[in-house]
């Protein structure tokens, strides 16, 4: 146990496709952040930007981008990138400072103005990045992945393009409750199958979209937030950011061939397995405690993974769990109640703090038609390229 940090206040800009630079999104997200905070920006000493990056290659300095946006006033500022996980360590980051006293009340942004269709790194010749290796050797997109492992899940567990579809189905459910998300419309199973096939078997509906948009969270410690008159506020437990163990057997992004296990037994869980594992140690708490979840649906068949490596269910039980209504509004352990990605679309620098949104606004019971009654534990799963795992874990 490292100690909590409270979470003053959350912010976001909607998701979609606006046309404006990143640096507006996410300057209005850590305003509204600051506003449900109720303090003011002279008030941060410090700002955590997780940085908006294409492919690697070259990227923005988000951390000072938006001290300047909101205006110098002497913060400390810090950027971090990684991919997908980059909002759940610029969290860590911030973490770190107020637990070490380098700072009391930290705000992190992240946002992104995304290019249309699948992201793809950038020109030039990069023999050492296996993401560039992937594209230019195998030309395999992030949608090649997404249908391989679900074509994994299909021959493992006997999951069905039926089971994808009703994951899509009840997160477009929920999106439709959710002012923030980028697609408000529910969908059926039909629709989903009479989509068009992307990367067989994921349809179009299957897979989320690249998008726009922004997320902020301002911490504090807790000392500040009882002087500031928040006498119980949502708390973060943990900040997991684990990386892989040799050899890695399962295949992920952007390596998508296994390690040799021949001459070397493989770890005893998997790389995802290990993220839910180090938060729930650093937590001291377990999935029986949770109330919900928030999880990285960049395909229908990765939610269900994510339902196995967080504990949710026992391997290959993801289907079952989600067949029998667990993981709906209502259900024994809510996923995705904010809508999820297929929701949202990706904005790489922003989804994990928006993760941390949706905890905050469940646990302060702020969610208005998503509710999830009597929430009191929940956590954050997702993961970046290059071995960049994440998940957090907040409590009221």
């Amino acid at each position: 146990m490292t100690g909590d940090v409270a979470v003053l206040g959350v912010g976001m800009h909607p998701w979609g496709k606006r046309g404006h630079r990143f640096v507006e999104y996410g300057v209005a997200a850590a305003r509204a952040a600051l506003t449900d905070a109720g303090i003011g920006w002279r008030d941060v000493d410090s700002v955590v930007g997780a940085s908006t990056v294409r492919g690697g290659y070259p990227g923005y300095v988000a951390g000072a981008t938006f001290a300047k946006a909101l205006g110098w006033q002497g913060a400390r500022v810090t950027s971090v990138y990684a991919a997908c996980a980059s909002g759940a360590q610029a969290l860590g980051t911030a973490r770190a400072q107020i637990l070490s006293g380098l700072a009391e009340v930290v705000l992190v942004v992240g946002a992104d103005a995304a290019p249309k269709g699948f992201f793809r790194p950038a020109g030039g010749d990069r023999p050492d990045d296996p993401d560039w290796l992937r594209f230019r050797v195998l030309g395999a997109t992030n949608p090649t992945y997404f249908g391989l492992y679900a074509r994994r899940r299909m021959a493992l567990y006997g999951d069905t393009p039926e089971d994808f579809a009703q994951v899509k189905v009840k997160n477009a459910a929920l999106g439709a409750l959710n002012p923030y998300a980028r697609y408000r419309t529910r969908v059926t199973a039909e629709e989903v199958a009479a989509s068009a096939v992307v990367a067989d078997p994921l349809r179009l509906l299957d897979i989320c979209a690249t998008s726009d948009g922004g997320a902020a969270v301002v911490l504090a410690g807790m000392d500040f937030a009882r002087r500031h008159g928040i006498a119980e506020p949502v708390r973060i437990r943990a900040v997991s950011t684990v990386s892989p163990r040799y050899p890695n057997t399962v295949l992920d992004l952007p390596d998508i061939a296994t390690d040799s296990a021949a001459a070397v037994e493989p770890a005893p869980e998997t790389f995802r397995a290990s993220i839910a594992r180090a938060a729930y140690e650093e937590a001291g708490i377990g999935p029986e405690d949770l109330s919900f979840a928030e999880v990285y649906d960049l395909s229908t068949a990765l939610e269900l993974q994510w339902y196995e490596d967080l504990g949710l269910c026992g391997e290959g039980e993801a289907a079952k769990l989600l067949r029998e209504g667990a993981t709906a509004l209502g259900g024994r352990i809510p996923v995705n109640v904010s809508g999820g990605l297929a929701s949202f679309g990706e904005a790489v620098p922003a989804q994990a703090i928006a993760q941390v949104c949706e905890l905050t606004w469940q646990l302060r019971e702020d969610a208005g038609d998503r509710q999830v009654a009597g929430a009191r534990v929940g956590i954050t799963a997702n993961q970046g390229l290059f071995g960049h795992g994440s998940s957090v874990v907040a409590v009221r």
